[in-house]
């Protein structure tokens, strides 16, 4: 109103940030895990979507209740069925893992969500998913998802060597961490090998897997990488700090943004959080895992991860924990300084 002074809205204000995840089987612990990190770390309110087999729905809701109320008021969450709109549902459940086909059909099932942040159950958040949140912006007129390279040196890629399908760029790209404009996906129509006009989303995806079920290794994200290989316009490609895996240190470390600015979001797959392969993923993990909500950040979350990295450095991947720990050293510092912020103004107010 006229005269009246301009405030920034407060994070707590602004509309939530959209997080969607698929868990089958074994990954129920896996995926608290995740929620916890996003917690953790993200300041704007966060609404999660969580697609999970009917067997799951009730230990999710009963963790996700065991919450302190300081962080439960910080989300929002649905839980979801397994369904698939198009196609034979048998034939998409069994596709790679069991249901991670559903990411395929967010666009189609969340019809009343605009933009929304996916990610696999191994993923774990470094510093607030706000900062993910706001490469939306930087999509041009044409974008509407993004994803990060599958690997950064083609001649050690697994599609530039093996892949019998067209697949995005030179090296492919990996879809556990997928930034999507849904509106956008849902008012295209996407250029295809099938016929020559444009098909929608939902139109293109069961006719797709049919004509190259047999050439397809990984399953969904071998028919994500064919759909923006006929469609090169509609990705945009982030850096590997982003969806950052083993990869990208076990065989020496090939991630120049992580290198420059740490990892922003860890993503363990190959089962490395479970096993003793890679160790410095495990510790990541499991000091998240065994963080109690309402402790010092600095003093049980941070002090524990250097401790156990001193026993990686016999590793590739653990001979760089400031890699590792550069983006949360940075989060946490964040997370202090505006407490005390808020603590000074709120005396400041008596």
């Amino acid at each position: 109103k006229p005269g009246e002074q301009k405030h920034s809205k407060e994070p707590s204000s602004l509309p939530c940030m959209h997080l969607a995840v698929v868990a089958c089987g074994d990954r129920l612990e896996e995926t608290l895990i995740m929620l916890k990190s996003a917690v953790l770390f993200s300041n704007r309110r966060l609404c999660f979507h969580i697609f999970a087999e009917d067997s799951l729905k009730p230990e999710f809701e009963k963790k996700l209740k065991e919450w302190p109320s300081s962080y439960t008021k910080k989300f929002e969450y649905n839980i979801y069925p397994i369904t698939f709109s198009v196609g034979n549902a048998q034939e998409w459940k069994k596709l790679f893992k069991p249901c991670a086909a559903q990411r395929l059909f967010l666009p189609v099932i969340l019809k009343d969500v605009d933009s929304l942040l996916y990610v696999d159950t191994d993923v774990l958040f470094l510093r607030p998913i706000d900062d993910i949140w706001h490469i939306l912006k930087e999509f041009n007129s044409t974008q509407l998802a993004a994803m990060a390279p599958e690997h950064e040196i083609p001649k050690i890629g697994w599609y530039s060597r093996f892949a019998r399908h067209p697949y995005y760029g030179t090296t492919g790209v990996n879809s556990g961490v997928m930034l999507m404009n849904l509106t956008r996906i849902r008012n295209t129509h996407f250029k295809n090998s099938m016929i020559p006009s444009g098909l929608t989303w939902e139109e293109m995806l069961y006719p797709l897997y049919q004509k190259y079920k047999n050439y397809i290794t990984w399953g969904d994200q071998d028919l994500l990488n064919i759909i923006f290989y006929f469609n090169p316009e509609c990705l945009y490609v982030f850096p590997c700090q982003w969806n950052y895996r083993p990869d990208h240190c076990m065989y020496g470390s090939n991630c120049k943004g992580a290198e420059e600015e740490g990892v922003s979001i860890l993503h363990g797959n190959r089962g490395v959080y479970h096993d003793d392969k890679q160790p410095t993923f495990k510790a990541l993990y499991e000091v998240i895992r065994d963080f109690p909500f309402e402790d010092n950040l600095f003093q049980s979350l941070y002090y524990p991860l250097q401790s156990k990295f001193l026993d990686t450095v016999h590793t590739l991947c653990g001979r760089i924990p400031q890699v590792f720990l550069k983006q949360i050293e940075k989060t946490m510092k964040k997370v202090y300084e505006n407490r005390v912020i808020v603590y000074l103004g709120a005396n400041h107010r008596y």
